[in-house]
């Protein structure tokens, strides 16, 4: 199995996501997530923040990554893990890194599923979806969550009352 992340990066207002300009095949010309893949030896955790600096320039001092999801892809043999996070800071104060793609900041209410400007075949829209059902714990405020709190043990059965989970703080 390859395994690579994906990382929705939010700016401070969560009204904007930043996206890349795909430079090579796959979706070549089109918007996508930023990110990468998972190197042998390194967590999820690792690799979600090192491609994302790699990518970016983003730095974990800047925002906060939480696991949303796993995507598996058995036909392709392909693994990809879902992260996302909101920067800390306005976005006027990162300053973007291009590793090969353009970045670019894009508004929310885009529809995600037009397959001419998006790569994905709409996966962005559903990721979007996952990350904005639950944003409490996926778009992490730096002052309340820090990133070893969002754990799997973090959570348990107990926690689960009509269908949301509440953090064991």
């Amino acid at each position: 199995m390859i395994n690579y992340n994906v990382i929705v990066v939010y700016d401070i207002t969560e009204k904007k996501l930043l996206m890349c300009l795909r430079a090579k095949e796959p979706y070549k010309g089109k918007l996508n997530l930023v990110g990468g893949r998972i190197e042998p030896g390194e967590t999820g955790e690792e690799a979600a923040y090192r491609e994302l600096y790699e990518e970016t320039g983003i730095s974990r001092d800047k925002i906060r990554l939480a696991h949303v999801m796993d995507l598996t892809y058995y036909m392709t043999d392909l693994s990809m893990e879902v992260w996302s996070g909101k920067l800390m800071t306005d976005v006027s104060h990162v300053a973007l890194k291009e590793e090969i793609n353009h970045l670019l900041w894009v508004d929310r209410s885009e529809n995600f599923c037009d397959m001419e400007r998006f790569a994905g075949e709409c996966n962005i829209e559903h990721i979007l979806q996952h990350v904005d059902m639950d944003r409490d714990r996926t778009l992490l405020a730096a002052d309340t969550f820090t990133a070893d709190k969002l754990t799997a043990d973090a959570f348990t059965a107990d926690t689960l009352t009509s269908n949301t989970f509440t953090a064991d703080t």
